[in-house]
């Protein structure tokens, strides 16, 4: 295992101080400061539609953030490990926000949410993966890790999935050709790649020639 660089090792000192739980205040604090916008009229003529992209493109920067917590302990030595529950758990919950503007501000009708989740393939999309991070954060603590053992990581690995789910759904959502959502979904997969053990691929792709 390669040491940790001069950079690594400062920056590694400096998040000793830092509690994980202020990315809990700093996530509550975004998200209040955006229903304030929304409120006071200071995201557009459509506050509502975009208070529910700020709250679905906030959880995707999460997913992102995420997922790259190994693959920068791993390549870089950098170690985020303490936050990465935090970053989790605020993936949630933005995602919860996200889709309660939409059902209630949005909609606001149970049997229209329905119709849309049935006929709206992006809708789906996103419906299945919000309903996939929700048994991620009910087992977000240490009672579940312990209780669940080696079945928590195998649970916990959905979040792969979720996250190209969450890159699919905007991809459908956007209108016309837009890089930002392709971007999304790179970058997703990128550190999904990241966590390949290539070697290992590569003989077993060549046992089966």
């Amino acid at each position: 295992m390669a040491r940790p660089t001069a950079t690594a090792q400062r920056i590694n000192g400096a998040l000793r101080h830092v509690p994980a739980w202020t990315l809990y205040l700093l996530g509550a604090a975004w998200m209040a400061f955006l229903f304030w916008q929304a409120l006071t009229g200071r995201l557009g003529v459509e506050p509502i539609n975009a208070l529910e992209r700020e709250y679905g493109d906030t959880a995707l920067k999460l997913l992102v953030a995420g997922l790259a917590v190994t693959p920068l302990m791993k390549y870089a030595r950098v170690n985020l490990m303490k936050f990465r529950r935090a970053i989790g758990l605020l993936t949630f919950f933005f995602v919860l926000a996200h889709f309660s503007v939409w059902a209630l501000l949005d909609v606001q009708s149970f049997g229209r949410v329905w119709a849309d989740i049935l006929k709206r393939p992006y809708v789906t999309v996103g419906m299945i993966a919000f309903l996939g991070l929700i048994p991620l954060a009910l087992t977000s603590n240490n009672w579940s890790v312990r209780r669940l053992g080696r079945s928590w990581r195998r649970l916990h690995q959905l979040v792969y999935g979720i996250a190209i789910l969450g890159a699919v759904h905007y991809i459908w959502l956007a209108k016309g050709f837009q890089i930002e959502p392709l971007v999304y979904l790179g970058l997703i997969m990128g550190l999904l790649a990241t966590r390949i053990r290539w070697k290992a691929f590569g003989a077993r792709v060549r046992l089966g020639a």
